[in-house]
């Protein structure tokens, strides 16, 4: 039942977010920036298995995670620039994060 709380709560911000976006897309982007899905997830990790220790761990590794993450973005500022269409944009994005996974995992590995 819990599972399906979390889905629920995280659908629905996802959601409006989307539906936002058509109307306000500044505020939009505000909102999916805010850390809401790491709020909501730090604490249900806590309330699910009541271990401060993994709890702690795991926002260490949003923290670290967060601006290792931002790589996704970069190919998009440089997209008027070089003329490039959307999924090349994307993809290059997807390749950077998966470069950021491995970034961020030995940055892990250090805490």
């Amino acid at each position: 039942m819990i599972f399906l709380v979390k889905v629920l709560l995280a659908a629905l911000v996802i959601a409006f977010a989307s539906w936002l976006s058509g109307k306000k897309p500044e505020l939009s982007g505000f909102i999916i920036a805010l850390p809401i899905a790491s709020i909501i997830a730090i604490a249900f990790s806590y309330l699910e298995h009541k271990n401060t220790e993994n709890t702690v761990i795991f926002a260490k590794s949003i923290l670290v995670g967060v601006p290792v993450s931002y790589i996704f973005f970069l190919p998009f500022f440089f997209a008027k620039n070089f003329n490039m269409n959307f999924w090349l944009i994307y993809g290059l994005g997807i390749i950077l994060l998966l470069i950021g996974y491995f970034v961020h995992k030995y940055i892990t590995s250090l805490i």
